[in-house]
């Protein structure tokens, strides 16, 4: 039987993914992790603060020779309606619709309407997002089509207890081009324990076969343990060499 997050095992280079699902008892939990291949990629780390959790550089001479508004930003945004999660800046949008009431996938397509793909031309790398409320929880993946038009696609997340659903920028492969990815989110079933065996659990899963290269750059795992309580853990792999 495959274990837990195997899933990730197969996805050689997935860029950035989000996993958001649920524990037994209708707790939600939120995976973000960071992939890279570039210097400027690998040079970043996801630090917790008060409202969430952000990439920053580890080396801000290293990061300048990639897009910086692209490879700095709030992954995980914690919000009174719900919480936010993303890519990219929309962090700040999504988490700003999440008033009191919201429904996931209205929320997601209100604050993604004016977002379209990354402008990393020739990857155009997708934006995916995701957010929870007190409703549910939705996912969200903006990406170009052939003719340069946004593609906007939005799935709920099934309340099934130890499973969440994957999205993630590329489709695994590592090539050039890039495969963005296609299609609707990845069922996955989640590991037991609170938010640091989760976390370490993604983290050894997107471990890298014999002989390949490491592309891992920071797992992060946020979970609610109930109303107003909730519980962060953060991998950065510099700081485990």
């Amino acid at each position: 039987m495959p274990s837990p997050l195997s899933l990730l095992e197969n996805l050689a280079y997935p860029g950035r993914l989000i996993v958001i699902g649920w524990m037994p008892g209708g707790a939600a939990v939120v995976i973000y992790a960071i992939t890279g291949r570039s210097a400027s990629s690998q040079a970043r780390r996801l630090v917790q603060r008060e409202a969430g959790i952000w990439v920053e550089p580890t080396d801000e001479a290293v990061l300048r020779q990639g897009r910086v508004d692209l490879l700095v930003y709030p992954a995980l945004l914690i919000a009174a309606g719900g919480v936010a999660v993303s890519n990219g800046k929309q962090t700040a949008d999504i988490r700003d619709a999440l008033v009191a009431g919201a429904q996931p996938v209205a929320a997601l397509g209100a604050a993604l309407a004016r977002w379209d793909y990354e402008p990393d031309a020739p990857t155009f790398t997708p934006r995916i997002s995701g957010c929870v409320t007190a409703a549910g929880a939705a996912l969200g993946i903006v990406k170009r089509a052939p003719d340069g038009v946004s593609l906007r696609s939005y799935f709920e997340v099934p309340a099934s207890p130890d499973q969440g659903r994957l999205v993630s920028t590329y489709q695994g492969e590592n090539r050039d081009p890039l495969p963005a990815s296609v299609g609707e989110p990845l069922a996955v079933d989640l590991p037991p324990g609170g938010a640091r065996e989760t976390a370490e659990a993604a983290y050894a899963a997107l471990a890298p076969r014999a002989g390949s290269p490491d592309f891992r750059v920071a797992v992060a795992c946020y979970r609610e343990l109930g109303a107003s309580s909730r519980e962060v853990h953060i991998i950065n792999r510099q700081e485990r060499t």
